[in-house]
């Protein structure tokens, strides 16, 4: 469908006033190789210039063939290169959540570097990441710079600007690591309060899109679950099994949950949810988009605790 005649808006305006839901809707990662890229960034940050492209292809070609994902961070206001380059790897995956990072001697030395994270100096501090990424979209920069101000201020040493998440949409978009927890109109609220919900280990489910080690059906069906039982713990509700069904998904949930605090339903067991997976009315995803497209959303169908 191509691009009607209308008034334009930029994209995150466009969902706030659709009321895009935002469970659901969090891209897939399991492990990351993010690398402190201070300078300004090119449509793509390590692909385009002023990063050197060769380099940058081979990088990407290596970090995606390991099966992780490419992301540049930089600090806010920071545009000068260090005398080394900066890395760090990521492992999002539930028990195995950790942060690793080390310095190469330059850009080039990125290409050496053992991408099972047996090199490096282990943190357990998380890094709240930022999407800035102007060249990709412009909501990015202005609500993402907004979100990395008021962060920055009260985590300066936690707080990366990055590249582009996905969801431009949902801006200020930001990913709590090591968990890889996706929030999105983080401008709307208070991002101080989702780092220190991460530190109660807790969520901020109005802003929470998913967790980038599950699916999106599993996404969808533990923002149900929390709906329904209020339990805000980052590790409630984890994934049993999930099958498609004609309509959708059905996702089986562990039942006890996360029970700091007293959240979440009583007993043991598990929650059964079915999900229809749907499709929205065509919308322009993005500023630069000049396509209507249909995205995938999720309702649920029902819900019921078994054992």
């Amino acid at each position: 469908m191509t691009l009607a005649v209308e008034h334009w808006a930029p994209c995150s305006d466009r969902a706030r006033e659709r009321n895009d839901p935002l469970a659901g809707t969090g891209p897939r990662g399991l492990r990351w190789f993010l690398i402190e890229v201070p300078g300004s960034w090119g449509q793509n940050a390590l692909l385009d210039a002023p990063f050197d492209r060769e380099l940058g292809r081979a990088l990407v070609r290596r970090i995606e063939g390991a099966g992780m994902r490419p992301l540049a961070i930089r600090r806010t206001g920071r545009r000068v290169a260090s005398a080394t380059q900066r890395w760090a790897i990521v492992d999002s995956r539930p028990g195995y959540e950790g942060v690793v990072w080390g310095e190469a001697a330059d850009a080039a030395g990125l290409l050496t570097v053992p991408l099972d994270g047996s090199t490096g100096i282990p943190s357990s501090r998380p890094v709240y990441c930022i999407c800035t990424h102007a060249r990709h979209d412009q909501c990015c920069a202005v609500r993402g710079r907004r979100v990395v101000t008021a962060l920055a201020g009260a985590r300066p040493d936690e707080t990366w600007e990055c590249s582009h998440l996905g969801g431009d949409r949902f801006a200020g978009t930001m990913v709590v690591f090591p968990h890889g927890l996706y929030y999105g109109y983080a401008d709307d609220g208070d991002p101080v309060r989702i780092a220190d919900a991460f530190d109660a280990g807790r969520l901020v489910p109005e802003r929470y899109r998913g967790r980038s080690s599950l699916t999106h059906p599993v996404q969808a069906a533990q923002h149900f679950a929390r709906e329904a039982f209020g339990d805000d713990g980052i590790d409630a509700f984890a994934p049993i099994a999930e099958e498609s069904t004609e309509t959708g998904w059905r996702v089986r949930l562990a039942g006890d949950g996360d029970r700091a605090g007293g959240g979440g339903r009583d007993g043991g067991g598990s929650i059964v949810i079915e999900v229809d997976e749907t499709q929205s009315e065509p919308l322009l995803s993005t500023c630069a988009a000049t396509r209507f497209v249909r995205v995938r959303q999720y309702a649920l169908r029902s819900i019921g605790a078994e054992g």
